[in-house]
């Protein structure tokens, strides 16, 4: 029997499991953490666009920090050295969460939060069709049936408060390209991470830009860029280092071992959480549609789950023609 063919280069073998559990155990901790982002920016003593500011801002000195720590143990074998192309790759995916941010805020301010919450979690419909289109994947029907499913499912959450209005049509566009950016950032931060490079790097250098291009839009739009108060500041580091800092960081580090495309569809949990803690924490019912909307989500979860097989993971997301 002639020896099985060598595995290119650009197609390493897939995570064990217990990596592929940690992984996504990971995925869903930081969808949780980011769900509670609303509370904070409701809560928070500026405008959006400065809030959305200091959420990468005040998360600097605390990334940086443990970045810093963790080269001074040494560099680990096996991770590639930071070079010109990988930063301005990592500008650029801090670049596509900062139009995810903005554009964010402004659909909130445009049309309803139920209507920018939809549009926003159709990230996974453009995250799909990117790999469809332009990576030319093959998905297996049970996968393209699970995130339907789930995005279905994020509909049903805010359907209650779901308008269509003409006053409306502006916010609603940016609800929707807040789900194009969102959508951008993970494919930038998982083929970052495919290549090897770790969380840390890409999520510092990725907050920097970030912050970078959030702040003209806040000194533009806002009369008042900073809280007057101690615990307008505490809310502002809490949204930091726990939405930002820890919550994107824990959904950085997934992307090296999951799909990409099922990634993209269990960051809908977001909303699912987001929903629960505004029940827990505000008084904020919980109707039928928003019951049904959450089984439809974790239904379309493993539904796309099961038939993920055909999904690439970031490690395999490579332009049509580029190299390994």
């Amino acid at each position: 029997m002639s020896p099985a063919p060598p595995r290119p280069p650009d197609t390493p073998a897939a995570p064990p499991p217990r990596a592929r559990l940690i992984a996504f155990l990971a995925l869903v901790t930081g969808a949780a953490l980011v769900g509670a982002s609303p509370l904070f920016v409701r809560a928070s003593e500026i405008g959006p666009a400065a809030t959305a500011f200091h959420r990468a801002f005040l998360a600097l000195p605390l990334l940086f920090l443990v970045l810093a720590l963790n080269r001074a143990r040494g560099r680990r074998p096996g991770v590639p050295r930071l070079d010109i192309k990988a930063a301005r790759g990592m500008a650029l995916a801090g670049m596509f969460f900062a139009g995810d941010l903005a554009f964010w805020h402004l659909a909130i301010l445009g049309t309803t939060v139920a209507n920018a919450t939809l549009f926003a979690t159709l990230a996974p419909i453009w995250v799909t069709l990117f790999l469809v289109l332009v990576v030319r994947v093959r998905l297996a029907a049970r996968y393209l049936l699970g995130v339907g499913l789930a995005v279905a499912g994020g509909g049903l959450l805010v359907a209650d408060s779901l308008t269509v209005r003409p006053e409306n049509l502006v916010g609603d566009a940016h609800g929707l390209i807040t789900g194009m950016f969102l959508g951008a950032y993970m494919l930038s931060v998982g083929r970052l991470r495919g290549r090897g490079f770790s969380t840390l790097a890409i999520m510092s250098l990725g907050t920097l830009s970030t912050a970078l291009f959030l702040l003209p839009p806040a000194l533009l739009l806002e009369d008042q860029l900073f809280p007057r108060s101690v615990e307008g500041w505490a809310i502002l580091v809490g949204l930091a280092w726990s939405a930002q800092a820890l919550g994107q960081g824990l959904v950085a580090f997934s992307l090296a071992y999951l799909p990409i495309g099922f990634s993209a569809t269990t960051m809908i949990l977001e909303a699912v959480f987001a929903a629960l803690l505004a029940w827990v924490l505000l008084g904020e019912a919980l109707g039928p549609w928003q019951a049904a909307g959450a089984l439809a989500v974790l239904a379309g979860l493993l539904l796309a789950r099961r038939g993920e097989g055909a999904a690439p993971r970031p490690d395999r997301v490579r332009r049509p023609g580029s190299g390994p």
